[in-house]
């Protein structure tokens, strides 16, 4: 067992008895800033540190459930060490919801990409990766994949415009800012609906937030948007990344402001190799059981579990967690202060994680 990966990751190595392949199994642990408010015994009163205010935490994504899923799986691993051709690595992740500081020079970066970075997926090498999400959009016990493109990379970006102060009644004394920024806003929107073949994937481009002024009757000198782009293809996403500058820079050309553009590249999309999904389907069909698992949608979230499909091949896959009494198009979903997983739905992730490992070595052998 190594400690302190990522600062609170932790790493189990079970050596089978026999020669064979390594498997990963990866579950994220963190929580969220949200104050719970479900009516059970055991909702979270814990509070914690979140951009440097103390807020109430909760395990709104069931991270929980995948800590303890993968907890289960290892002990019944462990049983049966001596059968087992290969070897497993258990990979407990933090930082998956939002970057943590690992660096000296303060730098923010992603759990997965931080324990990718400190050789988690080495010594000795993985061969293949697995992991799972819970979700509420499926009834309990219920499993749902995708070969391909299952989850969309995500960027963030920012746009930072230049004008020139002035008053509000005299706008011909400067450049306004806000009116350059608005007009940018609405141009990006045409990058995906105009510019982009979507017939091949889908692509998102999202403002989520704009800054600017303080003062009714005064233009700024300056305006600040961030966003996210979210996208399935890699030449897409560069094609975008160009796109979005190109336009944002000419608009506030048009109008004597001046754009400059940022990018940070934050996840990659989840891909899941067809020829693993086609190996590793049976045994998620086996363990789900007849009429309890179907073909998962592309999901425009984002998950760093990409950073580990750079190093092996690897497979994400889903695990429903709603009350088979509710419906899961109305749960409160992922993130929600009202999110709920049923516990009955844990034992389904542990088979399922225990069998793809054990029959992913066993076919490796064959």
């Amino acid at each position: 067992v190594k400690t302190g990966m990522a600062v609170t990751g932790v790493v189990g190595l079970l050596k089978g008895g026999k020669p064979g392949p390594v498997v990963a199994l990866r579950a994220d642990m963190d929580a969220l800033p949200v104050k719970e408010q479900v009516d059970l015994p055991f909702a979270s009163k814990a509070k914690g540190m979140y951009l440097g205010k103390e807020v109430d935490v909760m395990h709104a994504c069931g991270h929980d459930t995948h800590t303890a899923m993968l907890m289960a799986t290892a002990e019944v691993l462990a049983g049966m060490k001596d059968q087992l051709p290969g070897s497993v690595k258990f990979i407990f992740q933090p930082a998956e919801e939002s970057p943590a500081t690992f660096e000296p020079d303060g730098e923010k970066i992603w759990g997965a990409k931080q324990m990718v970075k400190q050789g988690v997926m080495s010594n000795p090498k993985v061969d293949a990766v697995f992991g799972l999400h819970v979700s509420s959009s499926y009834p309990a016990g219920w499993i749902a994949w995708r070969p391909g493109p299952a989850m969309s990379a995500v960027d963030q970006f920012w746009i930072d415009v230049s004008g020139k102060q002035t008053h509000g009644a005299r706008p011909w004394s400067g450049v306004d800012p806000i009116v350059a920024s608005a007009q940018i806003i609405t141009g990006i929107q045409s990058i995906v609906s105009r510019q982009a073949n979507i017939s091949l994937e889908p692509a998102v481009v999202t403002v989520g937030a704009i800054n600017g002024g303080n003062r009714m009757n005064i233009i700024p000198d300056k305006v600040a948007m961030i966003g996210t782009i979210r996208t399935y293809d890699e030449g897409m996403k560069k094609d975008i990344h160009k796109r979005l500058a190109t336009t944002a820079e000419h608009i506030a050309e048009s109008s004597g402001a001046k754009a400059k553009v940022k990018v940070v590249e934050l996840y990659n999309a989840v891909v899941n190799p067809p020829d693993l999904v086609a190996r590793m389907g049976p045994t998620l069909e086996r363990v789900a059981g007849p009429g309890n698992f179907g073909l998962q949608p592309k999901s425009s979230a984002s998950e760093d579990f990409s950073f580990y499909q750079q190093e092996a091949p690897g497979m994400f896959f889903y695990l429903g967690v709603t009350p088979k009494d509710k419906d899961p198009n109305t749960a409160p979903n992922n993130h929600s202060p009202l999110f709920y997983a049923d516990e009955s739905a844990l034992i389904y992730g542990v088979r399922a994680l225990s069998n793809m490992a054990v029959d992913y070595m066993l076919a490796s052998g064959s």
